[in-house]
């Protein structure tokens, strides 16, 4: 064909042969890439086919919907699917195919199926539950200790977010007076910033994660589309790795995203988050009195029962002391009984010699008075030096004994470092007689500790 034509006219060529090779409206399944809505109400989109796990894109064309379609749609789809027409959801749409001589190809969308988007949604979240499962990584979050007292949170949320501000509303504002040491780590909480936005947030938090205790992921209530924010990978896996438990306040009340899933413990609201940081510290300063008021009493009943083992001891040790001393006189008045008895006989023996020995039997009676009276009064020093020492030794003994009780008295020993063992209130001796789990309390000369038996006597580790 030698026929010159016009560039209007090829168009016009082209326009009319596809409507006449297409001239139905066709169901189509596309990608939106890209949405924008004009001054006049018309929406704008640019919709691309890729193939599962590849970014590359296969197909693309130019869509419309006009004003009057485009309000019934959107309000459609924003009702069934709980979502709004946005860039990277997958939808189903009926089309009519469109060509203008200087726009080109259209395809301008008369309908919308949101069942399907539901069901895309469902099956990507199903997806990654499978695979996170499948790594055995799903629960690893929700293993962690959480803290006893939950003071230092981290929270990764939007400075301007409703829910932030309602969440240290509570927090600071709480009937119990607790104070809360907070650090905001701001990331964009929907949008297709989220994934890298919270992802940089948690990194920051674990580079220095001995500085907290837990950490909040927050944000006010919000359509469905801003929970699909969270029904993301890359996330959820961060999550599942971190060192401190998450707590998430999404603000969602019917469903929970991927990321509530994977975390420690998944609330509704912010608020809620803050209630539930305020009811743990309320909750481990409620053990901490019990326990304190346990330890008093134990040490009460600790101390007098020592008061009472030295009452008893001191009773019984004053009619020892008492005996001893009576023994001493009784033997010091023999001595002194025999000495007199002594001296009688030899006067007596003196009285019958026959008086011719009679001054010699004075002058020897004399020197043999005068040398006993030397021996009774060494005797006597010597008596009265021995019944000294000897009442100094018992005095020493009773000292020494009344030390060894003050030694002994169990608050002493304490002091020194050792420490009483019991279970059950039965003071344990023996190891072996402890099994794996039991709970044993360890008494200090300051107080008493609770423990648990992690191995048995003789059992290697």
């Amino acid at each position: 064909m030698n026929e010159k034509m016009s560039l209007t006219e090829l168009q016009m060529v082209i326009r009319d042969s596809l409507y006449l090779a297409l001239p139905d409206l066709y169901w189509i399944v596309a990608e939106i890439s890209e949405i924008k809505e004009n001054f006049a109400g018309h929406c704008y989109l640019e919709l691309v086919e890729k193939l599962p796990g590849d970014q590359n894109i296969r197909a693309r064309a130019r869509g419309i919907i006009w004003s009057n379609r485009y309000r019934f749609l959107k309000s459609l789809f924003e009702n069934m699917a709980g979502e709004s027409l946005r860039a990277g959801i997958r939808v189903l749409i009926r089309v009519k195919i469109e060509y203008h001589e200087i726009y080109g190809l259209s395809l301008v969308i008369n309908d919308i199926d949101p069942a399907y988007t539901i069901g895309e949604m469902a099956v990507r979240r199903q997806q990654i539950l499978k695979r996170l499962g499948e790594e055995g990584v799903i629960e690893m979050n929700k293993e962690l200790e959480f803290p006893i007292i939950p003071q230092r949170i981290a929270v990764v949320s939007s400075k301007n977010a409703a829910g932030y501000s309602d969440f240290m509303k509570h927090l600071t504002e709480n009937a119990f007076g607790y104070v809360f040491r907070t650090s905001l780590f701001e990331a964009p909480m929907q949008g297709a910033d989220t994934e890298a936005g919270v992802i940089n947030a948690l990194e920051m938090i674990a580079s220095q994660a001995e500085h907290f205790d837990l950490v909040a992921i927050i944000r006010g209530g919000g359509s469905q589309t801003d929970l699909s924010w969270f029904d993301n990978y890359n996330i959820a896996y961060f999550v599942t790795q971190f060192p401190l438990p998450v707590i998430t306040g999404i603000g969602h009340e019917k469903d929970m995203s991927v990321t509530d899933m994977v975390a420690f413990r998944a609330l509704k609201t912010p608020t809620a988050v803050a209630d539930f940081v305020v009811e743990c510290m309320n909750s481990a300063e409620n053990h901490l009195l019990e326990m304190s008021e346990e330890i008093i009493r134990l040490s009460r009943s600790t101390i007098d029962s020592a008061k009472l083992r030295i009452d008893s001891c001191r009773v019984k040790l004053i009619p020892v002391a008492r005996m001893m001393l009576s023994e001493l006189k009784g033997q010091l008045s023999g001595t002194i009984i025999e000495l007199i008895n002594i001296g009688k006989e030899y006067i007596v023996r003196a009285g019958l010699l026959p008086a011719s020995q009679r001054s010699r039997l004075a002058a020897a009676c004399k020197a043999s008075v005068t040398t006993r009276n030397s021996v009774l009064l060494r005797h006597s020093q010597s008596l009265s030096k021995s019944l000294s020492a000897f009442m100094n030794l018992k005095f020493s003994k009773l000292e020494s004994l009344e030390k060894s009780i003050r030694f002994l008295d169990p608050v002493n020993v304490l002091k020194r470092g050792y420490t009483i063992t019991s279970m059950n209130g039965k003071i344990i001796t023996i190891a072996g007689s402890l099994r794996k789990g039991d709970t044993i309390e360890t008494m200090f000369s300051d107080g008493t500790i609770g423990s648990k038996v992690l191995k048995e006597s003789g059992e290697t580790q």
